[in-house]
């Protein structure tokens, strides 16, 4: 006789880890992922082309890009076209990005402690274990370590046109975790940049920008709607925080994070759901590519691949996105796992979870951003920062491309069951599997004995 535990004995049951998403957060994530995967498709052609035109047409590059625009005052707004891409277009997708964080933390993953601790552990190991490895690839005498944050920075408009162009199938758990994980790296790249990369503050710009800040709020809790009020307002807060010394892609975080993300009464999308709505396919399909465009373009010659691999800034930042990244960001989560005894989702593998952490390797915007910030008095060494920026995400998708391809039947196949909706009522059936009323309305539609329909699909009775 086998023995039993006491009938009052609680039953504990784990808690799993990239298990299957609620389906309001499934379809919010589905749908920016969508406008992230065309965007990233326009970032890998706008990198291609920005190498072509650098390498063949160099003084018709380097002219465009230091070609000059815009009032000298009365604020220092005459940048080049290439300060207008990174401190400008930029902007834009930091205001993504601050929506994105603020949803995230009221109606996304990071709402829950217990469910933020998996991709907020996973993105503080893949940010600390790059910076680690740069330093200590740096701290002899011919080293830079001024650069240990180029590598920390996981670009998830580049991976996911990876995916794109590979094909992969993956699962939705997989993709909210790259999603959610390439957030909080955000997050952890504007407080780096707003810390370490601003300069010479200009206290009164700072304080004006602060109150064009607290005006934004205010008309934005009141109620005030009209974008030719918000936008006039917010590119005065850009122009001043430009002014100010502070890099001016945090106005754009600020602002994003200011907006309210919470739905109230019957409102179908919160204001910050709706701006997002509207704003992301400007970020992905306009502002990233073209910065990517002027950020881009480096000299690819036998000897500025060499020194990629022979010096030791731009030797730190491959191994610092190859190395650090997947180890980082493989180890936080296991380590997770380990020390709060969570259940991976049964149906992946720890196989998946490296290969993904190997694809958020790829850095590649905030990446040629920190370069040029780190090294602004050595164009020559930002622009080898830039070249091994290049070649380190180029091997992590690459790498990454290998390993998902090895299980892309098997996330095809996940995929398919995901998205099955036998009924065709618009919900896919893994929701529903506990509903009666669905059951009766699959069998109402499957096929019976004798029947003349021989594909078997419960579909063909409609």
């Amino acid at each position: 006789m086998t023995d039993q535990p006491p009938v009052n004995q609680p039953t504990t049951r784990r808690r799993q880890l990239l298990g299957r998403l609620p389906l309001p957060e499934r379809t919010y994530i589905t749908d920016a992922l969508r406008t992230e995967t065309v965007g990233g498709v326009l970032l890998l052609l706008a990198a291609v082309i920005a190498l072509i035109w650098a390498n063949v047409w160099p003084h018709a590059y380097e002219s465009v890009l230091d070609h000059t625009i815009g009032p000298s005052a009365p604020l220092h707004l005459d940048l080049t076209l290439g300060d207008w891409a990174k401190d400008g277009l930029l902007t834009i997708f930091f205001f993504v990005a601050g929506i994105e964080l603020k949803r995230e933390f009221v109606a996304g993953e990071l709402r829950s402690p217990s469910a933020a601790l998996l991709p907020v552990i996973a993105a503080v190991c893949g940010v600390a274990l790059p910076a680690i490895l740069f330093a200590l690839t740096n701290s002899g005498s011919g080293g830079h370590p001024g650069g240990w944050a180029i590598p920390t920075a996981t670009d998830i408009a580049f991976a996911l046109g990876v995916l794109a162009v590979v094909g992969s199938h993956l699962p939705s758990a997989l993709r909210a975790f790259l999603l959610t994980l390439a957030v909080v790296d955000d997050l952890i790249a504007i407080l780096i940049i707003a810390i370490f990369y601003s300069s010479g503050i200009k206290f009164w710009a700072l304080g004006l920008a602060f109150a064009g800040l607290a005006l934004f709020w205010f008309l934005h809790r009141r109620g005030v709607h009209g974008w030719y009020l918000f936008v006039p307002l917010a590119l005065v807060i850009w122009a001043l925080m430009h002014e100010s010394g502070v890099h001016a892609t945090v106005a754009g975080v600020a602002m994003g994070l200011m907006l309210r993300c919470h739905r109230e009464g019957d409102e179908r999308q919160s204001p910050g759901e709706h701006i997002e709505h509207l704003v992301r396919p400007l970020s992905a399909g306009l502002a990233v590519p073209v910065f990517a465009l002027f950020a881009a373009g480096v000299t690819i010659s036998g000897s500025a691949l060499r020194e990629v691999f022979t010096q030791a800034a731009p030797l730190g930042i491959i191994i610092g996105l190859l190395v650090g990244k997947t180890v980082g960001i493989f180890g936080g989560t296991w380590l997770t796992a380990r020390f709060t005894r969570a259940e991976l989702n049964p149906k992946l593998k720890w196989a998946d979870m490296f290969a993904v952490s190997v694809l958020a390797g790829i850095g590649f915007t905030v990446s040629l951003l920190i370069s040029e910030l780190a090294f602004p008095g050595d164009l020559a060494l930002a622009d080898r920062a830039k070249t091994a920026v290049l070649v380190g995400s180029l091997l992590c998708a690459l790498v990454a491309t290998v390993l998902l391809k090895l299980r892309n039947r098997h996330y095809r196949e996940l995929c398919e069951e995901e998205d099955r909706d036998l009924d065709g009522d618009g919900i896919p059936d893994v929701y529903q599997q506990d509903d009666p009323a669905w059951r009766s309305r699959v069998a109402e539609l499957a096929p019976h004995p004798g029947d003349d329909r021989t594909d078997g699909d419960p579909g063909s009775s409609r």
